[in-house]
């Protein structure tokens, strides 16, 4: 059976939509009753985020993309898939024989001094094993899940039904360029060749920020469905919830620059700022920070340089409270003839966000805000004020993904209690910003790794 074959198998899509009809339809239903009945029970949001975490695919990575887009779901529902983490059960040795024959031949064990059958994490797409070259270097084989191609197409499907519920509901905010810009990442992510480039990409980014570590990949252990890439070592970020002060300052100082240099500097995102995709280095016997690995390079966007300026027009924009700039700022994002009412309405969001930048300070990201409630109460009131004028708002599609990394960004600095002038840090990064030269780097890292 060839991988077309494989992706189009109705078969497999059809066992997905079995599972997703007690899964993600019923998430469909339960959000209408809930926006109805103006509000729903806490513990219906928290089994059904139970029960997508007990399923293999992209269902996961749809509902916390979903849980920071502002007026889709229920505030009970988004807050609790933003805590959604994987309990699906790993695949078997035998069934991970079977699948590493499929990518690399019948001889793939002779490519590996030692290849562990038993993995070392499980994700929504795939899950990760611990192998040794042949020259003796440690290597993570994230090797991915069989039927990924159809949970995605049943997946997406199911995404549809619920922007079409969504949308008969009448919201303030049209979620059409969001289904697409979902959908579209998605398929990406389906593609380990195209991982394996973007993450040649953010070495070259990131090369001369050497605490910033990228694994190496090895293309030859490499196929669109199995990503090897070199072992990086280093301890979960939670470990350092009680570090020192100043550990805590130099490790979000360090998830600023994994984040937000790429993005203002080249164009490019990591649209995935989860606690698992990144770990920490610190000295041995101390907390003092060495270096941040940054892991999983799926969900990576590349944004045209015009949305960049879009960026660091509306900061400077809001910094010196100037309306016109505002407004040019979002017509860059490609938001289209916007009343003085519904700026204002987005500018409580675009403040919320911006706040720490435009806080010429040391401070935390978001004084007096519980990780768990970051953005809901602003959130609240920009949706309040735009239902108060009368006008919905269609999002960009390039939008949804910037913010998700915002908030999910935004999350871990609250769970390290991170101290730090956030305005330094981002006037630094924009010093001498040129649209032009952001377009130029772009195009030079895009050409190197063949982007």
């Amino acid at each position: 059976m060839t991988r077309d074959d494989e992706a189009n198998r109705f078969s497999a899509r059809a066992s997905r939509y079995a599972k997703m009809g007690v899964n993600a339809g019923t998430l469909a239903a339960r959000v209408g009753v809930n926006r109805i009945a103006g509000g729903g029970g806490a513990g219906d949001a928290r089994a059904f985020s139970e029960a997508l975490g007990a399923m293999k695919g992209p269902i996961m990575k749809v509902a916390q993309m979903l849980a920071t887009v502002p007026d889709v779901l229920p505030a009970d529902y988004a807050a609790e898939l933003t805590k959604l983490q994987s309990q699906a059960p790993p695949m078997g040795a035998s069934f991970v024989r079977r699948r590493m024959q499929a990518e690399l031949g019948p001889n793939w064990r002779t490519k590996f001094a030692d290849f562990d059958l038993h993995p070392t994490a499980a994700a929504s797409l795939g899950q990760v094993h611990r192998a040794v070259s042949l020259d003796g270097h440690q290597l993570a084989c994230k090797l991915q899940y069989p039927d990924m191609a159809s949970a995605v197409e049943a997946d997406v499907s199911q995404l549809n039904l619920l922007f079409s519920l969504h949308r008969r509901l009448k919201p303030v905010i049209d979620p059409r360029e969001i289904q697409r810009e979902i959908s579209e990442r998605l398929r990406e992510e389906l593609d380990y060749l195209r991982e394996a480039k973007v993450a040649g990409m953010y070495r070259l980014m990131l090369a001369d920020r050497p605490q910033v570590r990228v694994p190496k990949v090895y293309p030859e252990l490499s196929t669109g469905r199995l990503l090897t890439l070199e072992w990086a070592e280093g301890e979960k970020l939670a470990a350092f919830e009680t570090a020192p002060a100043g550990s805590r300052a130099k490790l979000a100082a360090l998830l600023f620059e994994a984040w937000w240099r790429p993005f203002l500097r080249y164009g490019v995102i990591h649209g995935d700022p989860h606690l698992g995709n990144y770990s920490v280095v610190a000295r041995a016997g101390t907390r003092e920070i060495e270096a941040l690995n940054l892991y999983d390079y799926g969900c990576v966007r590349v944004f045209a340089p015009s949305f960049v300026r879009g960026v660091v027009e509306l900061y400077r924009g809001l910094l010196a409270q100037d309306h016109e700039r505002i407004r040019f700022a979002y017509e860059l994002w490609g938001f289209n003839d916007l009343r003085r009412e519904t700026i204002d309405a987005m500018n409580i969001w675009a403040g919320f966000i911006c706040g720490p930048i435009l806080d010429d300070r040391v401070r935390t990201v978001a004084d007096g805000v519980k990780p768990g409630e970051y953005g809901r109460r602003e959130i609240g009131a920009a949706m309040r004020a735009l239902q108060a004028q009368g006008g919905g708002v269609t999002v960009p599609q390039e939008f949804p993904l910037m913010e998700r990394a915002a908030i999910g960004l935004g999350a871990a600095f609250l769970r390290l209690h991170a101290e730090l002038n956030f305005h330094q840090l981002y006037e630094e990064t924009i010093e001498g910003f040129d649209v032009d030269v952001v377009a130029a780097r772009q195009q030079q890292v895009l050409a190197a790794v063949g982007l």
